[in-house]
């Protein structure tokens, strides 16, 4: 158990110097800096956490002990990890309530084991039936906490995959995948903190390497996406979901998208959706609205009249491999245009010229 102990706090020390040390222009970006102030507190207090337990031997005066500490720590540090993860997907606009509701809760915890520790007469690293009782109700608040947290991020993945669909012509699922893997870390680990806090078998030891694998994950790939190009290509979709262009114009949208069309317009490769606008000749908002009568997103727009460019070309032209077709309809890829093709039409695009 101390080896465990030990090697979190080597290991969550690391991961703070992975954050301290994290180029310049981390820094000089608000948000990507506030971000990453959150979740450098929120691993401090992990490994304050994991410290306490090593230096003071608490596991060995017994669970309930080890517990208090665990509670009072571990709400906070999944605060401000949850905190970082809103910040980096509104763009800094979190609202006071989703900045205050971890707060709330860590203080009710706190007063919880607070209460509970004064009326039970005893000092306070006493194993009493009354701070067992109010360590269950303190963590079970605290699954609260996290849920309400994991329906916040999940509804703003949701909604930022929504405008990178509306905004490029091709898979962007890349940009947002350690997101969603993150959150999903988040939900398991906040189940498994009532396991890893009070079962004291030797299962303790599997459930340990689950959630130092969990956080080591969570931040190596939130240091890799702060310092990629994917935030300045979100945030360039998102600017283009809340502009609105005051044009005067009264062309048809469905005459200038049909002409634009039987131009072969949507065969240029990684074609967003204002550059579409301005090809077609209408304002951006006409084409969005366009879009959403017709279609479900941009995205499933430019890959619907791909893959009927495509079931075109492969009768005319029997002799174009997969690889011409691709780069002729302005898929990104081969691999990408194959499982496309399949998922659109249910077969493939051999079976399909057969």
């Amino acid at each position: 158990m101390e080896l465990m102990q030990f090697t979190a706090v080597v290991l969550l020390t690391l991961l703070m110097l992975k954050l301290l040390l994290l180029p310049r222009k981390v820094a000089v970006n608000p948000t990507m800096g506030m971000a990453r102030w959150f979740m450098l507190a929120g691993i401090a207090l992990l490994d304050l956490q994991f410290l306490l337990q090593f230096t003071l031997g608490l596991r060995a005066m017994g669970v309930t002990q080890a517990v208090m500490f665990n509670i009072a720590l571990f709400v906070p540090a999944s605060w401000t990890i949850s905190l970082s993860i809103l910040y980096l997907q509104q763009r800094g606009r979190v609202s006071l309530i989703d900045k205050v509701v971890g707060g709330v809760i860590w203080a009710i915890t706190l007063a919880i084991l607070g209460i509970a520790a004064a009326i039970d007469g005893q000092p306070l690293l006493s194993d009493t039936k009354e701070l067992r009782y109010a360590e269950i109700a303190a963590s079970i608040i605290f699954l609260g906490m996290q849920n309400y947290y994991s329906r916040r991020h999940v509804f703003n993945l949701r909604s930022m995959r929504q405008v990178l669909q509306n905004y490029y012509d091709r898979n962007t699922d890349g940009m947002l995948r350690w997101m969603q893997l993150s959150i999903l870390v988040l939900i398991v680990m906040a189940v498994m903190a009532p396991l890893l806090i009070f079962v004291k078998s030797k299962g303790l030891a599997l459930f340990g390497i689950l959630f130092f694998v969990g956080i080591f994950f969570l931040v190596d790939s939130f240091c890799s996406y702060v310092v990629s190009s994917a935030p300045r290509r979100i945030e360039e979709a998102e600017e283009n979901e809340d502009y609105i262009m005051n044009d005067d114009k009264t062309l048809s949208p469905d005459t200038a998208i049909e002409l634009w069309i039987e131009k072969g317009g949507f065969c240029q490769n990684g074609i967003t959706m204002p550059a579409a606008a301005e090809a077609i000749g209408i304002p951006r908002y006409m084409l969005k609205a366009w879009i959403k009568e017709h279609y479900t997103n941009y995205a499933d727009w430019m890959t619907d009249l791909r893959i009927e460019e495509a079931k075109r070309v492969i009768i005319e032209h029997p002799d174009w491999n997969n690889e011409i077709i691709s780069d002729h309809c302005g898929f990104t890829d081969r691999s990408y245009f194959q499982r496309k093709f399949k998922e659109k039409t249910g077969i493939t695009p051999s079976q399909y010229h057969q």
